[in-house]
């Protein structure tokens, strides 16, 4: 039997609380919202819909060379490269959750790395000192010859 996960399930703490973080922002939220939608196939539809409209109706008087269009898709353009740059922003934070994550751990598994090289220092001295004291009690019980 399969064990279905949610995609939640899957993340990472770190990004877990970093997605947090980011959905206690309206700004955030929209930003998310913009990009998930620009970054989409059916951003692409809509423009092909768009665009032969455009050419096939001609509002506004718009006609060859289609100003008016070059003026909003520029426009357009100018927006969608901002939040490209904020998706990439997103993602150095992403990034950078995960790696101050990853230094916690780090640092934590070389504390408990050195408590155990602590320990077994301990284990080897306390050894010795048990050999040390075997050895003294076999010369001390061994007849006399």
């Amino acid at each position: 039997m399969a064990i279905h996960r949610t995609t939640r399930e899957l993340l990472h703490p770190a990004l877990i609380s970093h997605s947090q973080a980011r959905a206690a922002s309206a700004q955030n939220r929209l930003a998310d919202r913009i990009t998930t939608f620009a970054g989409s196939m059916i951003f692409v539809y809509v423009h092909i819909v768009w665009f032969v409209i455009w050419v096939i109706v001609k509002p506004f008087g718009d006609k060859f060379p289609f100003g008016l269009l070059t003026m909003i898709v520029s426009l357009e353009a100018i927006f969608l490269s901002t939040f490209v740059m904020i998706s990439q922003n997103r993602a150095d934070e992403r990034r950078q959750a995960l790696a101050n994550d990853q230094w916690l751990l780090v640092q934590m598994e070389s504390k408990q790395n050195e408590e155990l090289l602590g320990i077994s220092r301990q284990l080897l001295e306390l050894t010795q000192q048990v050999h040390a004291l075997t050895i003294e009690v076999r010369e001390a019980v061994k007849p006399p010859r």
